[in-house]
């Protein structure tokens, strides 16, 4: 049974499983579910903790399956948990996992949680995932960036702390949310640090620009959706913040290329008859990125695709060393002047002449 991260509290009041699955790929959700977990099964009884960690191809399964199932050695109830890192058990793991499934049923002095990363869509059919989801299963799924600003306004209020009502408090947590974006953790030691510098109340703008740090975290996945969506400001920061961390910039250059790629060959797939959802599909465009699409393959005629494909290709020179007319011999530069390229044609703002190419500036 899948219960929502957000109704766990509310779950472990009326009561605790023996089986729970936590999988996802934001640590801090993550450790939280967990601790929570634990708060209530110490309050239970469950005063001994063992933890396996699946490492390679030889781990050795039969050490998991003989702690689920015998009774501590030092206590009535034990907590026995698992964590798979790679998040693919293999055949001898599925097999072993399918048994501590069976193994778990009406065994009340053992609690059995495994922790898993985010799963794809086929590992999620797999038997050995589909046996544990007969237990608990919580899947902890990032913060993204529009929800940002609301998960701090609710984490100040849980230590009796806010910002100023209407729209400068708005524009407090929008400041907030681009300093710690893509690093939930640091999000959460800023806060916390917040409770420690000023007293619980009515937290003054100045004030959290003097104390949170620019901690935010960036990657090209989100990167692209940022230059799908038109967010200018956003992937201007995004790409310095990029360059910071050293990301190679042939990799920023593929992912945004790629998409313009993908862009082309839904909208020939278009011009051939077939529906827009089935292209999408046909790419395997699928999420967020498929509802990016939507808006912005209206927008985009053959020729104004075919000119970013060009941009693409004099940019991919740039990168790799070598000098294109129009463009700056910098590959950031290159990056930034090719990101904003795209991002002003799918800017809801922008209306590109349908026909017409797109020229390089």
């Amino acid at each position: 049974m899948q219960v929502n991260p957000a109704q766990l509290g509310n779950h472990l009041s009326k009561g605790l499983k023996s089986l729970y699955t936590l999988h996802g790929d934001e640590p801090l959700l993550i450790q939280e579910a967990l601790d929570a977990i634990r708060a209530t099964a110490r309050a239970q009884g469950f005063t001994e903790r063992t933890s396996h960690t699946v490492s390679g191809v030889h781990f050795d399964w039969s050490e998991v399956l003989a702690a689920c199932g015998s009774l501590s050695l030092f206590a009535d109830k034990q907590i026995v948990e698992l964590r798979i890192p790679s998040g693919k058990p293999g055949k001898e793991g599925s097999t072993a996992l399918q048994q501590l499934v069976d193994q778990s049923r009406g065994n009340d002095a053992t609690l059995t949680i495994v922790i898993l990363p985010r799963l794809d869509k086929t590992t999620k059919t797999g038997a050995w995932f589909a046996a544990l989801e007969s237990g608990i299963t919580l899947e902890v799924t990032p913060v993204e960036r529009a929800a940002l600003p609301q998960w701090i306004a609710q984490r100040l209020a849980a230590q009796g702390q806010r910002v100023a009502a209407g729209e400068e408090g708005q524009r407090t947590l929008q400041f907030f949310a681009d300093r710690v974006e893509g690093n939930l953790l640091a999000a959460h030691q800023e806060i916390q640090k917040l409770a420690l510098l000023f007293p619980a109340g009515e937290l003054q703008a100045q004030q959290i620009e003097n104390a949170v740090l620019d901690v935010a975290r960036y990657d090209v996945f989100k990167l692209s959706d940022a230059v799908l969506a038109g967010q200018v400001v956003r992937v201007q920061r995004m790409l310095d913040g990029l360059q910071a961390e050293g990301v190679a910039e042939v990799l920023v250059h593929y992912t945004l290329s790629e998409d313009i790629r993908t862009l082309k060959r839904v909208k020939d797939s278009m011009n051939l008859g077939k529906p827009l959802p089935m292209a999408l599909r046909d790419q395997r465009v699928w999420g967020n990125k498929e509802r990016l699409f939507e808006h912005v393959l209206p927008r985009l005629s053959d020729a104004l695709l075919a000119q970013l494909l060009y941009s693409a290709h004099q940019v991919d020179g740039v990168v790799k060393g070598l000098k294109s007319p129009d463009w700056p011999t910098n590959p950031w530069q290159a990056l930034q002047q090719f990101a904003g390229q795209l991002c002003a044609l799918c800017s809801a703002q922008a209306k590109p002449a349908i026909g017409k190419p797109y020229a390089s500036r």
